[in-house]
């Protein structure tokens, strides 16, 4: 790298789903392998637009999600190609276009990433409009594609696999501007870390099998998966349960007070920051299918039990881990207490699914993007005059 170019890299993401935010938080630890050379800035999206609403917003968001699965599925569904309905979504504009301007003249970047659809939108009607020329890359945070993520005047895609790369050439994106990336994680995931000191730290029986049971940012593993702690069928002796409970703190209380009764050895947490030292030391991991927990996990070479993943983008995650040979699927209850069972009596699956998610190379997607991101400011920076990339009034 030229040591006398700033790069200055804006991140607009999202805390609607803990991904989003996790992938910037990836591309930005991984930048500092870079030298002083790369800047790299975070910024809530929707906080920026909606300071007094966006806690209002996360909420009705999760909200829906969860006790109205089927009706998001119906419209991701709906609006996945680009047609009548999916343009009607996106006339509604989730942002200040004021405010946007002033962003970029406050943080005068030289690219832009998206790691939030309405962020990508906002990027796209700014430079539509000729208020910016900034360089801008989007980066899909599932194993899916959706109209929502594709905009016009978007300059590079990252996506996490082929199946992602073919899903937007079906959608007109051009070869080109589409990298294969990998799912960006950050870089403690991508550590070799040593399972029976990490095992000693936590007072983690080495020879009794470790579950991980968690549900993302949002703690939406709920009552009906935790009913495996209270199951004496599971495997010929105990097994010990690691529950990270997110920011779900009802669910952490009536666990703490009910696991007392469990013939099993149960730690419960909230949100916490180790959850890569937990992944190291278990032996599969219970989840919902979401683009960066799963990422996370198969750079730990961990197991995965997807358990019944909601309509749209986690249906998508969890078939093409399935096909992957990296996981399993529960979609009810019953077939979630069948299929624990028979990976912890027939260990070799276990082991044949870590050597698979080996081979994915998924440690290197945080330095892939970053790479990515600096040849697309590079790439365009050689065709315009410096004084173009930023706002204009």
């Amino acid at each position: 790298m030229n040591g006398k170019q700033q790069h200055r890299i804006l991140i607009l993401s999202g805390e609607f789903g803990d991904g989003h935010k996790q992938a910037a938080k990836a591309i930005l630890e991984a930048s500092r392998l870079y030298g002083p050379d790369v800047q790299v800035k975070i910024v809530d999206f929707m906080e920026w637009n909606y300071t007094k609403l966006h806690n209002i917003g996360k909420f009705c968001y999760a909200q829906w999600v969860k006790h109205f699965p089927n009706v998001y599925g119906f419209f991701f569904q709906k609006t996945r190609t680009d047609n009548s309905l999916s343009q009607l979504f996106k006339k509604i504009k989730l942002f200040d276009l004021n405010r946007m301007i002033k962003l970029l003249e406050e943080e005068r970047p030289t690219v832009v990433v998206s790691t939030f659809p309405p962020a990508a939108a906002a990027m796209s009607l700014l430079k539509s409009h000729g208020l910016t020329q900034v360089p801008t890359v989007t980066t899909i945070t599932d194993h899916t594609d959706h109209s929502y993520w594709i905009h016009p005047y978007t300059d590079r895609y990252l996506v996490g696999s082929d199946v992602v790369r073919d899903a937007l050439l079906r959608h007109h994106v051009h070869e080109y501007q589409i990298s294969i990336t990998g799912i960006p994680v950050r870089p403690h995931f991508s550590q070799e870390m040593n399972r029976e000191e990490l095992r000693r730290k936590y007072g983690i029986d080495p020879s009794i099998p470790t579950v991980l049971i968690m549900g993302g940012g949002l703690g939406m593993i709920g009552k009906e998966s935790t009913s495996l702690l209270w199951s004496d069928l599971l495997h010929p002796g105990p097994v010990q349960f690691i529950v990270v409970c997110g920011h779900n703190e009802k669910l952490r209380q009536y666990l703490e007070s009910e696991t007392v009764h469990s013939p099993h050895r149960v730690m419960l947490t909230g949100y916490i920051d180790y959850v890569h030292e937990l992944m190291a030391l278990s032996d599969i991991v219970i989840t919902k299918p979401g683009g960066l927990t799963t990422s996370e996990a198969v750079a730990q070479k961990l197991p995965m039990l997807l358990y019944k993943p909601l309509p749209g983008q986690e249906q998508d995650n969890a078939a093409y881990w399935v096909r992957s040979g990296v996981a399993i699927l529960a979609r009810k209850e019953a077939e979630l207490h069948a299929q624990l069972s028979h990976v912890l009596r027939h260990p070799q699956l276990l082991r044949d699914m870590r050597i698979k998610a080996g081979t994915f190379g998924a440690k290197n997607a945080a330095l892939n993007a970053v790479d990515e991101i600096l040849r697309t400011e590079t790439s365009w920076n050689a065709y315009q005059p410096p004084e173009a990339v930023y706002a204009v009034r």
